[in-house]
């Protein structure tokens, strides 16, 4: 492997950089690996994730809506149905979620043990 210039090393960890932006924090891989499933209404992602507050639940869900990975559909119903799904640019991370999930169990395998 070539060595890089700090400047090189800088410029390619940027991208690195920008998506963890979009996806950090505690919940919004989990939401996302919530909608990879299907489309899902407000109160079942909060049921899907297990100790999300309804107030960080819609924060979190306008912030990947704000960039491109949710969308949010409203129902002309009564009551009024709100449901939300990945957008097509948001199912490109199925692959990121996939590879994270493989490399999560062989690092908590080798930590702890493997799960029986």
């Amino acid at each position: 492997m070539e060595e890089l210039t700090k400047e090189q090393c800088t410029k390619s960890l940027l991208p690195i950089r920008d998506a963890l932006d979009v996806i950090n924090g505690k919940w919004k891989l989990h939401i996302i690996g919530s909608l990879l499933h299907g489309n899902r209404r407000f109160k079942d992602l909060q049921r899907d994730i297990n100790g999300i507050t309804a107030k960080m639940l819609s924060q979190e869900l306008k912030s990947l809506e704000m960039h491109g990975l949710v969308s949010r559909t409203v129902f002309d119903s009564s009551p009024i149905v709100v449901e939300y799904a990945l957008t097509p640019y948001g199912t490109t991370l199925k692959k990121l979620m996939d590879e994270l999930r493989i490399w999560g169990t062989e690092h908590r395998n080798r930590i702890i043990g493997p799960t029986k």
